[in-house]
Parts: C-alpha cells; sequence; structure tokens
C-alpha cells in the first residue's frame, strides 16, 4: 500500500497545508462540471483550517457545503460541528447560504438522520443506475481510538454499505450523532486525512498497517488501499507509522 501523507512541524501548519489541498481539489472539479461537493468533519483541528478556507478568496458560488457527522444537538450549541464551521468558515467567508447541507441535529436523531440521507439523495440524484453519491471532496479526522466520522470501533453501522446516513449512539461519550456511513465515504473521489497530536500516533500505525479490519480501526474506511486519500499530519501524530 502506497501512502500518500505530508508531515508538518505543528497542528496549525499541517491545517493550512490541508486547507490548500481542499482548494486545489474543488477548483480542480469545477474545472469540469458545474458544481462541486464538499464534506467536512469537526474537532479542533479543523479550526485553522477552516479560518485558511475563509480568508482565501475562494469563490465559493457553486460549492455545496456537507458534513461528515454531527452531534444531536442545536446549530447554536458550542458541540454543534455546524457551529464550528460557521464560526470559523462559513460566516468569514460568506459562504451561501443556499448551499449549506445542514444536519439538523436538533430534530430527534432517526428523523435528523432520514432528512440528511434524502437531502444527499436529491443533491445528487440517487437512483438505482447512480445508487451512491460521490463527494468531490470529503474531509475527515482520526479519534484516538481509530475512529473517524462518528464511526467508532465495533460499531455495526460500519458493516452497513446500502444506506447512506445514519444516527449512532456513542456510548463513550453518552451522545447521539448522525453519521455518513461507509459507502459514501468510500466513494468520495478524494479524501483528506487531518490528524495532530501525539494521542494520534498509535492509532495511525495500526490504520495504516494492521490488516484491514474496519470494525477495529474504523479509519480504514476509504483509506486503506491508498487510492484517493491524502493524510495531512503533525510530526507527533506522525510518529514512527510512515516509516514502518
Amino acid at each position: 500500500m502506497t501512502v500518500q501523507s505530508f508531515v508538518y512541524e505543528s497542528a496549525d501548519a499541517a491545517s493550512v497545508a490541508c486547507a490548500h489541498k481542499l482548494l486545489e481539489l474543488l477548483e480542480g472539479a469545477l474545472a469540469t462540471q458545474p458544481r462541486a461537493s464538499l464534506a467536512v468533519s469537526g474537532g479542533s483541528t479543523p479550526k485553522r483550517m477552516f479560518a485558511e478556507m475563509a480568508q482565501s478568496g475562494f469563490p465559493w458560488n457553486n460549492v455545496h457545503l456537507f458534513w461528515v457527522d454531527e452531534r444531536c444537538v442545536p446549530p447554536t450549541d458550542s458541540e454543534s460541528n455546524y457551529k464550528l464551521a460557521k464560526d470559523h468558515f462559513i460566516d468569514a467567508a460568506h459562504f451561501p447560504a443556499a448551499n449549506i447541507h445542514r444536519i439538523q441535529g436538533e430534530l430527534a436523531p432517526t428523523e435528523a438522520a432520514n432528512l440528511y440521507a434524502a437531502d444527499i439523495r436529491s443533491f445528487f440524484a440517487i437512483s438505482a443506475s447512480n445508487p451512491t453519491p460521490r463527494f468531490d471532496v470529503i474531509h475527515r479526522g482520526l479519534g484516538p481510538d481509530a475512529h473517524t466520522a462518528s464511526l467508532f470501533p465495533g460499531e455495526p453501522l460500519i458493516d452497513d454499505h446500502k444506506n447512506l446516513a445514519a444516527a449512532v449512539y456513542a456510548e463513550k461519550f453518552h451522545q447521539w450523532r448522525v453519521t455518513l456511513l461507509p459507502a459514501v465515504l468510500e466513494a468520495a473521489r478524494h479524501t483528506l486525512m487531518l490528524a495532530a497530536g501525539a494521542d494520534k500516533a498509535d492509532p495511525l500505525h495500526s490504520v495504516l498497517h494492521a490488516a484491514y479490519d474496519p470494525k477495529k480501526y474504523p479509519a480504514q474506511i476509504g483509506t486503506y488501499d491508498g487510492e484517493g486519500a491524502i493524510w495531512f499530519l503533525d510530526k507527533a501524530a506522525a510518529g514512527t507509522a510512515l516509516g514502518s
């Protein structure tokens, strides 16, 4: 497996580089099609990425923004992934409101998941001949337990390759969430993995070098074969994973 990866001195540097690549990929998509699709994740690391995107001057009118996952909280809640993007990217970039496809975390989890899946089906014109949406760019993170999106180790939904999104209860956080499912993550044209911090070193090593077992290492979903996934890491996260 050939891993596309870039290692930087700091989390900020990795985040900025990830933002630049994301913009490059969106620009490439818009050169050949009328609109582009982007799905982003939450967490603390993307804040700098979002800020870089906001000040880039990129023309966002033909980009549609989705989320990889969301906590089942109102959009004004400090834990909301939507609020994170709004505070650090959407408002400053004057991102067009009509192009925002928010997960409605304030609703009942299953209702929010169903509405989000319906929105995705509509946007991508999902049909029997076109059953899986292909996002132009999906930005994802890596958890200390090797989770990605809101797919945690042992989660039964990791085996669901039919549905697009689902409600999931994150036991370790005692919290309901809505997440994209593996078929969507695997179908992305480009996946940008952003990870920083020493607590990511061991899971990264497992994701890259252990046998394929997404039930144990969910971040292997859509990244394991090395095709289409690019890792942006700080030195602490990279650890020894890239040299083994």
